[in-house]
């Protein structure tokens, strides 16, 4: 089993769920760290045979709790990332820039033979988005502090339970109006939750480093052409319109004040740039894993 303890950040989710069944159905040993372990860890331990998964409880501020993690690890894989900020220290900042510096130094100084971490799709052209800048200079940290690690930007993440489609298909059935903002010329390339994880597995697998990689579906749509081919898979019809980008603000700081905000004004931001392929990076088709077309349909 040489080589094959992972250690994994935010695998609670449908990334890391996904990845975890992946490697121990490979006989990799995973330790799945989780805030959480009475409200995550009956879904965790259903991934993996006994013997093969660890759930370990820890605030990942905690860096005793982490580097103890760190000494029986081969691999460490990052997948925590926040959409919005919230209190408790749970800032762009914290999240993405200061925690993953961390394992990247904590990965050289234990002598991993990998360190694979999420970051996201169309941050260099972001400017003026405090997400994409707080993601940007956690590469930048990580690529200093452990030049071997490999650094995966996806663009939309999809699956039956994301927070993305859902979120979209549970306002089109009730809301007989729909906004687009910036007309929803916003072009994504929405890659399947289940194909990022073979991304990631096969980053293992074969011992890729690669620094940077791109990780893409086979197509690219709009966020109107995502709009329309959800309203085909619930069978509805609803009137799509274009919002101005003053009401768009408007609505954005009113929604960001909820705890779970549909819409902040970062996020409002973030949508005038496209998230798909830069072609300055090798993408998974480069490397051998294809991805499948939205919804498959």
């Amino acid at each position: 089993m040489k080589g094959k303890n992972v250690l994994i950040f935010g695998c609670s989710g449908q990334i890391g769920r996904s990845i975890v069944r992946k490697l121990t159905k490979d006989n990799f040993i995973v330790t799945a760290v989780t805030r959480n372990i009475h409200q995550k860890g009956i879904i965790l331990k259903t991934l993996g045979n006994a013997g093969f998964i660890n759930i370990v409880e820890a605030n990942i501020f905690d860096e005793k709790k982490i580097r103890e993690l760190f000494k029986k690890a081969d691999i460490c894989i990052n997948l925590v990332g926040i959409l919005f900020e919230q209190k408790k220290g749970n800032t762009f900042k914290n999240i993405h820039t200061v925690f993953p510096s961390l394992l990247a130094k904590l990965s050289k100084e234990y002598n991993l033979k990998h360190f694979i971490h999420l970051s996201a799709l169309g941050i260099n052209d972001a400017v003026d988005s405090d997400y994409a800048k707080s993601k940007l200079e956690g590469e930048k940290n990580i690529i200093n502090n452990f030049p071997l690690a490999t650094i995966l930007r996806p663009s939309v993440v999809y699956s039956v339970d994301d927070n993305f489609t859902t979120n979209f298909m549970s306002l089109l059935k009730n809301l007989p109006i729909f906004p687009l903002y910036y007309s929803g010329s916003t072009k994504f390339m929405p890659i399947h939750c289940s194909d990022l994880a073979d991304i990631i597995f096969h980053v293992i697998s074969k011992n890729i480093n690669s620094n940077i990689l791109e990780c893409i579906g086979p197509e690219t749509i709009t966020l109107k052409g995502i709009i329309k081919r959800l309203l085909e898979l619930i069978d509805k019809k609803r009137i799509l319109i274009p919002f101005p980008l003053s009401i768009a603000n408007l609505s954005a700081k009113f929604f960001q004040l909820f705890p779970n905000p549909l819409l902040t004004e970062d996020q409002l931001r973030l949508l005038k740039y496209d998230n798909i392929s830069s072609g300055k990076y090798k993408t998974n088709f480069d490397i051998g894993v294809p991805s499948t077309r939205l919804f498959n349909s």
